[in-house]
């Protein structure tokens, strides 16, 4: 997906409204993901790791990793936007809000249903996000980085997440059904949330 491809709101307003009410739900959807249990995606394999090993909470380990790897855009060229300052300071806080306020599930089937639904809540708000058209994530701005350099964006991406997913998993975040199945549905989802959100 490209944020040249994304037909922008019409108003700032609205474009407020969209980036923010992005960042909320994508906080609510890793929460959800992590409280599960099940396994986590890649980026929250390793950010959930760290907050194990640092005794922080895993917002504020998504906080300063995000800013951390804006580090990396500096020798990239990368330009972030208010959407990208924004993701770095907000994303970490609304996931912490969220784990602290979601009951934490006890039974299979709703520990299913909460991973359900944080995958399905992380595709809807990658859309209403990156339709907002205020700048890359800093993770998304590595990717677009090292495609600038001369990757495909398919090795770019997997690379990033494979390394990541290995130093989460080694830490000791949670890896496991919820993994595979952000694996295999985030990019189908996503793809039939364009149906409301359209990217072309």
């Amino acid at each position: 997906m490209s944020e040249t491809t994304v037909p922008l709101p019409s108003s700032l307003p609205a474009r407020l409204v969209r980036l923010y009410g992005g960042l909320a739900l994508y906080g609510l959807g890793i929460a959800l993901q992590v409280k599960s249990g099940l396994g986590n995606g890649p980026w929250n394999v390793f950010h959930e790791g760290a907050a194990l090993r640092t005794g922080l909470t895993i917002g504020t380990v998504i906080l300063v990793v995000g800013a951390l790897v804006m580090l990396l855009w500096i020798p990239m060229r990368q330009k972030p936007g208010l959407g990208t300052i924004s993701n770095v300071l907000l994303v970490g806080p609304f996931a912490d809000a969220a784990v602290f306020l979601l009951p934490t599930p006890e039974h299979l089937a709703f520990q299913t249903f909460y991973l359900v639904m944080g995958v399905v809540t992380i595709a809807l708000s990658t859309l209403l996000y990156i339709g907002a058209g205020m700048g890359p994530g800093p993770r998304d701005g590595i990717m677009t980085g090292l495609v600038r350099l001369g990757l495909s964006v398919r090795v770019a991406r997997l690379s990033i997440e494979v390394a990541v997913l290995i130093a989460g998993w080694l830490l000791g975040g949670t890896v496991g059904l919820g993994t595979v199945v952000f694996a295999l549905a985030i990019g189908p989802l996503t793809q039939l949330f364009t149906r409301w959100f359209p990217l072309t």
